[in-house]
């Protein structure tokens, strides 16, 4: 059985810590997808809802000292539970404020799966390179080889996302070249990627990393059609119809239209 019919006939609790410009968009994804959202972060119960949770999800796109102090909480839970746990550093290297705090939870928290652009991955392992924002900027490296170092260092999958996924343990990569460029037009499509990575490791089992890899294709697939289908008519239709595909997309259509290649 895929992962994703995994994640449809389980439901798995996906627990959220994340930001709050995306915060119904990546419920409505996961719910679309077949997951349950619980976006929670009292410092009163987030250790509980971790415990309980299938995945949980930390995000720290609108960062603050209670933010910060959720995350540590949650995260701690998570490990001790043996629940994954996915971290997605939106905009570390922009301030060394972001920067210090994603060091901070990667060195406190052992995470199941790192996912972010070339530049955020970067600047959590201490590597340069440039970043605008949120956004990863101009930069000389190879892509591949700083995913694989990163994944390394902190033990973890790693998912540095573009044009071409990279997903990799650090001793086996693959790339997922599905996708579309209109998803960078819509706010938190990354982010719900990276509950949706969470929702995918819920059910993997332990296979961290070959349900990472479905979880980047399915969604580049859901992109594509989804662009398909409302071609000429803005990012605001794509986004509906983007959380239709999350539901329509089928474990069949799934494996016709995925463009996944192993590297090692």
């Amino acid at each position: 059985m895929s992962y994703l019919a995994k994640v449809r006939e389980s439901n798995p609790l996906i627990h959220n810590i994340t930001n709050i410009v995306v915060a119904n968009f990546s419920a409505n994804g996961l719910l679309a997808l077949g997951a349950s959202p619980f976006m929670a972060d009292a410092h009163e119960e987030v250790i509980d809802i971790a415990a309980m949770s299938s995945a949980v999800v930390l995000n720290i796109g609108t960062l603050n000292d209670y933010a910060i102090q959720s995350m540590l909480l949650a995260g701690k839970s998570a490990n001790k539970h043996g629940v994954p746990l996915v971290l997605d550093p939106v905009g570390a290297g922009a301030t060394s404020y972001r920067t210090a705090v994603t060091q901070k939870l990667v060195n406190e928290m052992q995470i199941t799966a790192l996912r972010g652009n070339v530049a955020e991955v970067a600047n959590v392992i201490g590597e340069s390179w440039s970043i605008k924002g949120v956004d990863a900027g101009e930069g000389e490296g190879d892509v591949v080889l700083l995913a694989e170092a990163a994944a390394r260092k902190l033990s973890c999958v790693v998912i540095i996302t573009g044009k071409d996924d990279v997903i990799t343990n650090g001793k086996n990569t693959y790339i997922a070249s599905n996708g579309h460029p209109i998803l960078t037009k819509v706010t938190g499509t990354g982010c719900l990627l990276s509950a949706v990575v969470g929702a995918f490791l819920a059910v993997s089992g332990g296979a961290s990393l070959e349900a990472a890899v479905e979880a980047l294709s399915f969604y580049g697939v859901a992109a594509e059609i989804a662009a398909e289908l409302t071609t000429g008519r803005g990012p605001g239709s794509f986004q509906v119809e983007f959380l239709n595909q999350l539901t329509w997309v089928t474990p069949e259509v799934f494996l016709e239209r995925s463009s996944i290649k192993q590297l090692s």
